[in-house]
């Protein structure tokens, strides 16, 4: 049975040879030609080669061709800061000063979409009839906040009507974006919405369920398969994110598997997820990989259900850890004899904590995946980095990612459970949902003028 054909059995709730392995290899695909980030986003030769050489060496089941949720940003007026070892970031906002909606669709000839559709239609013909393609899209969450940047957080509550036609806008977007990837061969159009876990299900209801609902039912008409991806703790929104009914559910690791594939069954939907991004497959030996999905596997009811990371594979990850979950999956009682006799090491890693009870100043620690890479940690830090001009010296913030070992250390230590997340000195302040920042700001003047008195 190929890969295809694995999906689309596990799409109709029928059991496949084996469960579903699908890597979100976006900017990691060029680590494996030793190309950069940067290198692998902006020419289609190196993209393609570093495409095929994820498909010689980790044998998917399905796979995205870029991932890349800037992109239509940059053609809708989004100025870019580019890196080396992720995708590039959002840094100028061009509906900051002026909530006024567009009018202009992205066209196959607009920023890098031909680059993008010529790798599509080189991938359909060298390896679609045997692998799923994934033709990833910027959610219309997530690109409202990339034209209107953490102020959108603000209009939700004194320009709703605004904020709603933005996101119809984005959403008319996301189908012409959609259209132009069907048409080049993709299996499977998947919306990936990671700000969806920075707000409430009531949020989520005014603003993002009947534009979802509509955007998915456009993409069915055409005999496509839709998925929903998150990334952060969409705990919250696991329910409603089902009421749009998208094909496949995607997750990272801050959601409880078990848990949310109960609900997703209940709504007929397959589940997809969610290896741990860095502290297993990054920063993790092989044999972490292997044994995270031994346990998985024994753990996890396999019906409607694809294995992948929690979202984009960090540049850096070991290929070794990518193969030890393939074979894993594909080999499961030859991993399990692997590990008869493995034990984890133990880490020796340990950091200093602040006194909390006697700084100098309020103490902001933002704890991220990583802001440079994950849209919803950019957004919550920008959250506390608004706060700069404001309060100028008076406060210090911080920003601790966990693609580092130390840092990994520090959020055990601290307790964090969930990421992204807000302390203000030492104590949890927001966890995976925006603050106002007008509250915000109240809240940190309080503990100043505590201080003060």
């Amino acid at each position: 049975m190929n890969g295809k054909k694995r999906i689309q059995r596990t799409l109709r709730g029928k059991a496949a040879d084996k469960v579903p392995w699908v890597p979100f290899a976006g900017v990691h695909a060029g680590k494996l030609c030793g190309y950069s980030a940067k290198e692998v986003l902006q020419d289609a030769d190196k993209l393609f080669e570093s495409l095929i050489k994820v498909h010689q060496t980790y044998l998917p089941d399905g796979m995205p061709v870029i991932f890349d949720l800037q992109l239509e940003a940059e053609i809708l007026g989004c100025e870019l800061m580019w890196a080396e070892d992720s995708p590039p970031s959002v840094v100028t906002h061009p509906l900051e000063n002026d909530l006024r909606i567009p009018d202009t669709m992205p066209t196959d000839k607009d920023g890098r979409i031909p680059l993008v559709l010529d790798v599509m239609r080189r991938m359909k013909d060298s390896v679609g009839k045997h692998t799923a393609l994934y033709g990833l899209i910027c959610g219309p969450l997530t690109l409202a906040t990339h034209l209107r940047g953490s102020e959108l957080f603000m209009d939700a509550y004194t320009d709703e009507e605004k904020v709603k036609e933005l996101i119809l806008y984005c959403c008319k977007v996301a189908k012409c974006m959609a259209d132009m990837y069907i048409r080049a061969g993709m299996d499977v159009i998947a919306v990936v919405d990671p700000v969806i876990s920075q707000i409430s299900p009531e949020m989520f209801y005014r603003f993002l369920y009947h534009p979802l609902s509509d955007l998915f039912s456009s993409i069915k008409e055409q005999k496509i398969v839709t998925s929903l991806f998150v990334c952060g703790d969409a705990s919250r929104n696991l329910e409603p994110m089902c009421n749009t009914f998208p094909d496949i559910l995607s997750i990272d690791e801050n959601i409880d598997m078990k848990t949310a594939k109960i609900l997703s069954d209940s709504h007929g939907i397959v589940i997809a997820g969610n290896i741990p991004l860095t502290t297993v497959m990054l920063l993790g030996t092989q044999l972490d990989n292997v044994r995270f999905i031994t346990d998985f596997l024994a753990e996890m009811d396999t019906k409607n259900l694809i294995i992948s990371p929690g979202c984009d594979m960090p540049y850096d990850t070991p290929p070794e850890n990518v193969v030890g979950i393939m074979d894993a999956i594909r080999n499961p009682e030859s991993a399990r004899k692997m590990l008869e006799n493995y034990k984890a090491p133990a880490s020796d890693t340990d950091v200093p904590l602040p006194d909390y009870a006697n700084l100098d100043k309020p103490l902001i620690e933002v704890f991220t995946v990583d802001s440079a890479a994950c849209a919803a940690c950019a957004y919550l830090k920008d959250a506390a980095m608004r706060l700069l001009p404001v309060f100028g010296n008076a406060i210090e913030i911080r920003e601790y990612k966990i693609t580092e070992i130390e840092n990994v250390a520090r959020v055990k230590k601290m307790g964090v459970r969930n990421l992204p997340s807000i302390y203000v000195n030492g104590s949890l302040y927001a966890s995976s949902l925006i603050p106002r920042h007008d509250e915000f700001i109240k809240d940190i003047r309080q503990l100043l003028e505590t201080k003060q008195a």
